[in-house]
């Protein structure tokens, strides 16, 4: 929670428009901290959960390589797997994606929009509205409790401003926007 408060003090210096979140629990709370701060009222979404890792749910690491060791190197390989029979990477970002595309539209021009979801599915959700191809996904690297990533709208399109950031965004030389 502190971690929460921390960061919704940090993002509430951008002077977000929207607010949209996960409706799994630890996300809801982590946006509680934001609305605290700014007023704004989250839209929940069952689209930005984290992605479902069937009967991995719930298992550490060690025990998914015990009891899934073929899946789960074949997963680490970057083949698409449905890990535990859950969903693919694929799928998550087709269900994440488009909500966060679509709440974009709906804010002012040079709006801000804040997401609060999980590791996996923002990391989905960036390599989607990135363009970039699903295999090079895991080349976004996880998140860390409560730190964020920054996307911008450059001339080009979409681009990666900070990744796992804990401090807020500075503008960078040569910037295009």
């Amino acid at each position: 929670m502190a971690q929460a408060r921390r960061a919704a003090r940090l993002l509430a210096a951008l002077g977000p428009d929207a607010l949209v979140s996960s409706d799994l629990e630890r996300a809801r709370h982590t946006a509680a901290e934001l609305t605290a701060v700014t007023g704004l009222e989250p839209t929940y979404y069952e689209g930005l959960r984290e992605t479902y890792a069937g009967v991995w749910q719930g298992l550490t690491n060690g025990e998914i390589m015990a009891r899934y060791g073929e899946q789960y190197a074949a997963w680490k390989r970057g083949e698409p797997v449905r890990r535990g029979g859950g969903e693919l990477e694929t799928e998550v970002a087709d269900r994440a994606a488009p909500i966060v595309l679509r709440e974009v539209e709906k804010l002012p021009e040079d709006g801000t929009l804040v997401v609060v979801s999980h590791g996996g599915a923002i990391r989905t959700t960036i390599g989607r509205i990135l363009g970039l191809a699903p295999s090079s996904w895991e080349s976004l690297g996880g998140l860390s409790n409560c730190c964020w990533s920054v996307l911008g709208e450059g001339v080009r399109g979409w681009r990666l401003l900070e990744h796992n950031a804990g401090t807020l965004p500075e503008p960078v030389l040569g910037d295009d926007a």
